[in-house]
């Protein structure tokens, strides 16, 4: 009789946004009747839990789950995002905003930057956040779901969330639970391996307890008690290239309407995220301990709230980088257990589904294929290492000099691929998305744009076409956007009628 190859039981560790976006995803996908899935997580273990704001992909998850978006919304303390305003990152008193989204209309097969940077260059285009309904929206506090519009803008309005990150793990936990997930109250204390094949075969808990299974998902955050505790398995440090390495978080009460974007503002030596709630306002202030005493940094922070603190800042300390393998034997990190780059353009979260995806993709046997192992490792060092470079080029692209901090960054050398990113839109304005990269043409075009990353020229074809009609095209396209805009509710309205959570406090 053949035994069973097929991966009977899965035992995640850690629970946190993490954990329960996991196990939320493999009861509706794996099914716990065909798989065993239980979560070990402790009260005593802190989770991080300051990744409350996200990117559009999320809806791809929130799409697997089958959630109902205004019940997500109310259960989390939401809000919707349009973007991120970026204050002070060129240079002081300098804004722009990173819009989800489409820019303009693209003309006779070109993209619609390449006629913008014609009039741009010439003096004659306005910013390029005023092509974008994202852009516009965010400026004026507006906000809608995409309606069937035929050719307008209201048709395709790209957007995420911002929401209260353990509000978000209890959400899923009763998601995740009710699918037949078993949830395991517990500190693990120690990794028993196969002394054959290294292979993890359980772990055990404080109370004496053994949890075996076939496989194991480290969700266990910085720690990585699994992953790196138990396999040895190394991580690779990118702290040169991003320095900061400390982050002060504190949430404050509300101030006025919540605004549909994030906003990142720099300072000295590091940088502020404003994350508008429901019910309250998470801040932090991300910085580099080699530039700034942990003091300084946490008084730069409560002296740039909206309002009064809620709770005492907690400080967090991490390396930026990632393990050397994120899948290792039988066990896969995920969440802050694989690796970390912190907050700027809000894809910590988005790792997490990521990396669930791409494990339904190769979820294996008990035969543990190392082809399929190494193809999944491959695949997400592409996505780190691409995001990594975006999230420097934010560091790196700078006129500022103002401080030891800037003055680093502007001078430090960059991964060879990202000088030759930024070299190839400095020549012609032609920015190319390599192999599905987690940021698009228009993301990087906006960031580079705006921190001050100016192009030579632009495409040859655009000449094709009178400046006069470009002019008019230009205009045509700011006027729909702006009566688009008007026609959008507030941000706030939107959600009065939509998804009013309930009052915390």
């Amino acid at each position: 009789m053949q035994e069973n190859n097929q991966i009977e039981k899965i035992v995640i560790v850690g629970g946190g946004t993490a954990g329960w976006m996991t196990a939320a995803a493999l009861a509706k996908v794996i099914k716990t009747s065909f798989c065993k899935i239980q979560l070990i997580e402790s009260e005593e273990i802190g989770t991080v839990g300051v990744g409350e704001a996200t990117i559009p992909q999320i809806q791809l998850f929130n799409k697997l789950l089958e959630l109902d978006e205004d019940e997500f919304v109310r259960k989390t303390q939401g809000t919707f995002k349009l973007g991120i305003q970026f204050v002070n990152w060129t240079r002081l008193g300098h804004k722009y905003i990173h819009a989800f989204g489409d820019v303009g209309k693209d003309m006779d097969a070109i993209q619609f930057y390449h006629y913008w940077l014609k009039l741009y260059q010439l003096g004659e285009a306005e910013e390029l956040g005023n092509y974008t309904i994202s852009g516009v929206a965010s400026d004026k506090g507006k906000f809608m779901r995409a309606v069937d519009a035929g050719n307008s803008p209201l048709s395709n309005i790209a957007y995420a969330f911002h929401f209260d990150a353990g509000l978000y793990a209890k959400f899923l936990r009763e998601y995740a639970e009710t699918r037949g997930v078993i949830r395991t109250e517990g500190k693990v204390i120690e990794t028993t391996l196969h002394a054959d094949t290294g292979f993890i075969s359980g772990v055990r808990l404080a109370s004496g307890e053994v949890i075996e299974a076939d496989f194991f998902i480290d969700c266990s955050g910085f720690r990585g008690l699994l992953i790196e505790e138990a396999l040895k398995t190394g991580y690779e440090d990118w702290t040169h290239w991003l320095p900061c390495d400390r982050a002060w978080a504190v949430p404050c009460e509300s101030a006025g309407d919540p605004t549909p974007y994030t906003r990142s503002t720099a300072h000295s030596a590091g940088w502020q995220w404003r994350i508008p709630l429901q019910h309250r306002i998470g801040n932090g202030h991300v910085f580099s301990s080699k530039f700034m005493a942990e003091q300084q940094a946490m008084d730069i922070l409560l002296g740039n709230l909206d309002g009064k603190p809620l709770a005492e800042p907690r400080l967090l300390k991490f390396v930026t980088g990632k393990r050397k393998k994120f899948w290792n034997k039988n066990c896969l990190a995920i969440g802050l257990a694989s690796g970390f780059m912190e907050p700027l353009e809000s894809t910590s979260i988005h790792l997490v589904q990521s990396a669930i995806a791409r494990f339904m993709t190769f979820f294996p046997n008990k035969s543990f294929d190392s082809e399929d192992i190494d193809e999944f490792n491959r695949q997400a060092d592409f996505e780190f290492e691409k995001i990594r470079d975006f999230l420097i080029l934010h560091y790196h692209a700078t006129e500022r000099e103002d401080s030891e901090f800037w003055r680093y960054c502007r001078n430090m050398s960059v991964p060879e691929a990202l000088t030759q990113k930024i070299e190839q839109f400095k020549k012609n304005g032609r920015i190319f998305r390599n192999n599905n990269e987690m940021f698009n043409d228009l993301s990087w075009l906006e960031v580079m744009h705006g921190q001050g990353i100016s192009p030579r020229a632009y495409h040859p074809l655009v000449d094709r076409m009178s400046k006069d009609e470009i002019v008019k095209r230009l205009d045509s396209v700011r006027r729909v956007i702006d009566k688009s805009v008007d026609y959008m509710p507030t941000h706030a309205q939107f959600i009065a009628e939509h998804c009013k959570a309930e009052k915390l406090y």
